[in-house]
């Protein structure tokens, strides 16, 4: 596993234990309600992934972004599926967008280096 990649998935686990282990309920059941968001329904768990990913890619959150391009390539998602739903999150949210769109990419490189 590339080492950010490592860093980010530790740290993420670690951070999510903590915070679960706060005992806050109203936190549980967002964590609970964003996990079950993305199951499969009336739309599949990848579309909803690329959904992330866009919306994560608009709101610049390179943490968000991350998560949505491990899922995506966990389940199978192409480049060229990743590289349109980009697409889309860079005409949405111009060209503020494009560091986090490198940023995207070059995490997306190290992932696929993981597999």
């Amino acid at each position: 596993m590339g080492e950010e990649v490592k860093k980010f998935e530790e740290f993420r686990k670690k951070m999510n234990r903590r915070i679960l282990d706060s005992g806050n309920l109203e936190i549980k059941r967002f964590f609970a309600l964003d996990k079950h968001a993305y199951e499969e329904g009336a739309l599949s768990s990848k579309t909803k992934e690329l959904l992330g990913l866009t919306a994560s890619l608009v709101l610049r959150c390179n943490d968000c972004v991350t998560y949505h391009l491990r899922q995506c390539v966990l389940l199978g998602i192409t480049d060229e599926q990743i590289f349109e739903a980009f697409n889309i999150g860079l005409l949405v949210g111009g060209s503020i967008v494009i560091p986090h769109l490198r940023q995207a990419v070059a995490m997306l490189d190290e992932i696929r280096k993981e597999k």
